[in-house]
């Protein structure tokens, strides 16, 4: 017998077949096409694991890209969380070498999740670099609400993700402050409008990558 597990929503697709298959097979790897720090030490890392949480992450990723043309950002993206685990405790555990090559051993790392926070750091407790790890999930926050305005009450929105992303970025800290203030409004903007309309915007439900 075969079961299939399916979404009931239409998502996008980040990957072709062949590189899907090469990604799930390694079950974590970094996405390079939403990356640029290539050849170079990348301010944050923008990790996520699930669908609505990527897209979330890689939303927010294209907001610091657009707004702080300057930023490196490395994303990382995982299908597998034994992965996360050491390699003495799992099979499909990571070395501590091969965890850090992908997450950086002193970097800030912002992890979006489709499920609770301590999952992760639970997972990542052994890691030498766990206190970087930043994990947004759900909080058990939300009703009747659009999905933009049930990620935004969980931390899980673009807008808070990117917002995280500065603050934990020492240069921007100061010089990023102007462009924290326009996210911060454009999230107000979008509760706003989920709350006069019931939808989210058209921004919000037909966004595309945009890099």
């Amino acid at each position: 017998m075969n079961v299939i597990i399916a979404d009931k929503q239409m998502h996008l697709q980040y990957l072709d077949m062949e590189a899907a298959i090469e990604h799930c097979t390694k079950g974590v790897g970094i996405w390079n096409w939403a990356s640029n720090d290539q050849g170079a030490e990348p301010d944050v890392v923008m990790a996520s694991c699930g669908d609505v949480p990527t897209m979330e992450s890689l939303a927010a990723t294209a907001l610091l890209r657009q707004h702080l043309p300057d930023i490196k950002v490395r994303f990382v993206n995982v299908v597998d969380l034994f992965k996360l685990v050491p390699s003495t405790e799992h099979p499909h555990g990571l070395t501590d070498r091969e965890f850090e090559a992908l997450f950086t051993p002193d970097k800030p790392v912002v992890f979006n999740f489709h499920s609770y926070p301590w999952l992760i750091h639970r997972l990542t407790y052994r890691r030498p670099g766990q206190h970087n790890i930043h994990v947004r999930g759900y909080k058990e926050m939300g009703n009747i609400n659009t999905p933009l305005e049930l990620a935004i009450q969980n931390q899980t929105d673009r807008f808070s993700l990117a917002i995280d992303a500065i603050d934990r970025i020492p240069r921007f800290q100061v010089k990023g402050a102007d462009i924290r203030e326009l996210l911060l409004n454009k999230q107000i903007k979008g509760k706003n409008h989920a709350h006069q309309f019931g939808i989210d915007s058209k921004d919000i439900t037909d966004w595309q990558w945009s890099f």
